[in-house]
């Protein structure tokens, strides 16, 4: 909730009550001599002593609202910022009981829960050319609201306040727009992200497969137009689509620089832990309720992101994507 502008009563107009303090009420009742300027002094001190007091309020008004807005955001932990390039951040958290609604694929299926930060598998120059896949994919089309997807794999792609299958929509036209060295490099990347998600946790990388949804994010300050732009809602990736098991999110532009507001939230009892993007940096999580999160909403700029998910169950992985 955005913090409500408090307007101050307003005093007396300049000339006002210290106009009549001076002389204009000619009405008064005063003594002869001194009464003029003894009844005169006391009005600059009490509009100064007014002033003041309205001045206080509205510093003191400012600092209640912005207290209340982190009450109410619960931000109180940067766990890996901007300026920080991180090696390697590992948290462990309790597991939910998610998964036991689930088949459980053993030395697979989490039994150690976390979420992981690192600048360390992806570099900047990488992530830069994958931001160029991602927007040469999204100059195609783009969502009236403020958040975009491309999905190489089924193809989806938001367009207005629909989506299109790029591959059929567009035809041949993709051979133009993509190369096979760009899904090759789409590949590399996505193993290497796999590997260190198996490492952090303790399993093999071959039980993991990907699996959908797998798409890359632009989000801006549009108003959202569909339920598809309100990308801020808190939710569990386990909860919302089943064959998640492992999370991941690529940078691919940097908080504070490109975009404002956008930070990703793990939104934990107590207190939030706030994740504030960098091109290449990855960040990487359990899905289940363990780590229920959200994302800013975006307040200026455009913010470039690629999600990639892993299941432990083979029925629900998905393959590559092909330049077909």
């Amino acid at each position: 909730m955005a913090p409500q502008r408090r307007v101050a009563p307003r005093g007396p107009e300049s000339g006002g009550a210290a106009g009549a303090g001076a002389g204009a009420d000619r009405g008064d009742r005063r003594r002869p001599g001194s009464g003029r300027r003894s009844r005169a002094r006391p009005e600059p001190r009490w509009r100064r002593l007014t002033a003041a007091f309205l001045l206080c309020s509205v510093v003191l008004g400012g600092l209640l609202a912005w207290s209340c807005l982190s009450a109410e955001e619960g931000v109180a932990e940067v766990l890996a910022g901007r300026g920080e390039h991180l090696q390697d951040r590992f948290v462990e958290v309790p597991c939910s009981e998610d998964y036991d609604s689930h088949k459980r694929y053993e030395g697979c299926t989490p039994r150690k829960c976390g979420r992981g930060v690192t600048d360390a598998v992806i570099s900047r120059e990488e992530a830069e050319r994958i931001r160029r896949i991602a927007e040469r994919g999204l100059s195609l089309g783009g969502s009236d609201g403020g958040a975009s997807i491309l999905d190489l794999h089924s193809g989806a792609l938001s367009l207005g306040k629909h989506f299109v299958n790029l591959y059929r929509y567009f035809g041949d036209k993709i051979q133009d727009i993509f190369t096979e060295e760009d899904f090759a490099l789409y590949r590399d990347v996505r193993q290497r992200i796999q590997q260190r998600i198996a490492q952090a946790f303790g399993i093999s990388s071959s039980s993991l497969y990907l699996t959908k949804p797998t798409f890359f994010s632009r989000i801006n300050n549009t108003e959202a137009k569909t339920t598809h732009d309100e990308y801020w809602h808190p939710h569990v990736d386990k909860v919302t689509y089943g064959s998640f098991d492992y999370t991941s999110l690529l940078y691919l532009s940097d908080y504070a620089e490109d975009f404002g507001g956008g930070r990703f939230v793990f939104m934990d009892a107590g207190s939030n832990k706030t994740i504030e993007p960098r091109a290449g940096r990855v960040s990487f999580f359990t899905s289940g309720s363990e780590n229920l999160h959200r994302v800013e909403k975006v307040r200026w700029g455009t913010r470039y992101a690629i999600t990639i998910s892993f299941t432990c169950n083979p029925d629900h992985g998905i393959g590559d994507p092909v330049l077909t």
